[in-house]
């Protein structure tokens, strides 16, 4: 099998609220799939690319949906592994907001995840895919996944693959703050496209503006950075060009959740499609306005179509004003 990227990581079973307020004051809740990576993996998927995702999941139902809905997106899950040592697919409950970041609540210690070793690496199934995404979630669940992380990114790196990291920083998962940032900038130097949040970055690097947090990624060895800067839109530096992109007006933020990873799904399939960085970085921006307007951690990762469209309708919006 030929595909053109692969990521891994933990995904897991998502119950969120259907009505407003806390998870305490929730009665109802819908079902869906949440997972920085294989939202990615989805989002890549909608517009065409072939897309692998390797794991470890529960031999359980939680375990067996995960890779139902997978396969539904046209996701490959031909090498994930279903866990026979009794760890089970994680879990979390999310809140419904009219503004903000949602309550969330995981439970995924000890999940089937979490146990994913470097000896279960299956690298030619990896070597098979021109492209690698990583996020900083898989190196602060477990020893094991850490270096599950490492040994991936360093192979693919040997196979002459490109490499995008997002930090996708979960405090809450590392032992410390400094443990945290020394990971992320470590691995940061085996990518070759980076893609930070502007707090993200100040964290991890102590720089505080845009221009100073892409010199300290490319000096690392990125090729190319591109950081968020929410409704302001991004800023991206690479040894031939820099520039920053303007964000897209959103009138109704249902769920902030996703957003970075609908601004990654762009900037890979740009940049996998051939567009100048700034192109890429663009649509990066627009898949992550129309993810903001969905519930789920996925709902509004698009289409080919639905991009197009989008943008068009943005277009017009501007020409509009233009002739004002």
């Amino acid at each position: 099998m030929k595909l053109d990227a692969v990521t891994f990581g933990e995904s897991m079973a998502m119950f969120y609220a259907n009505e407003y307020g806390g998870l305490h004051e929730a009665s109802t809740f819908s079902k869906g799939l949440a997972g920085a990576e294989s939202n990615v993996a989805c989002g890549l998927a909608r517009l065409g690319f072939q897309m692998g995702w390797m794991s470890k999941v529960g031999n359980d139902q939680l375990g067996s949906f995960i890779l139902q809905e997978l396969k539904k997106e046209g996701v490959d899950v031909s090498r994930v592994i279903r866990s026979q040592d009794g760890n089970p697919t994680g879990l979390l409950l999310k809140s419904k907001v009219k503004e903000g970041d949602p309550e969330v609540t995981y439970y995924r210690k000890n999940s089937a995840a979490s146990t994913l070793t470097a000896a279960e690496y299956p690298k030619d199934y990896f070597q098979s895919a021109d492209h690698l995404h990583v996020t900083g979630i898989p190196p602060a669940l477990s020893a094991d996944m850490k270096e599950f992380a490492y040994y991936v990114m360093k192979d693919m790196k040997q196979a002459g693959k490109t490499i995008s990291l997002d930090p996708n920083l979960r405090p809450a998962l590392w032992p410390d703050q400094a443990t945290m940032a020394h990971t992320i900038n470590d691995l940061a130097g085996l990518a070759d496209w980076f893609f930070p949040g502007i707090a993200e970055g100040e964290l991890l690097t102590g720089e505080k503006t845009p221009e100073g947090i892409a010199d300290f990624y490319l000096k690392k060895g990125a090729s190319f950075v591109a950081i968020k800067l929410g409704k302001e839109g991004a800023y991206f530096k690479s040894k031939e060009s820099e520039g920053y992109t303007e964000g897209f007006r959103v009138d109704q933020i249902v769920d902030t959740v996703g957003a970075g990873d609908g601004f990654a799904v762009g900037v890979i399939s740009g940049i996998l499609d051939g567009l100048p960085y700034k192109d890429a970085v663009q649509r990066g921006n627009a898949i992550g306005a129309l993810q903001v307007q969905a519930p789920g951690d996925m709902d509004g990762l698009p289409t080919r179509e639905k991009l197009a469209a989008f943008l068009s309708a943005q277009r017009t919006v501007h020409h509009k004003k233009g002739d004002c």
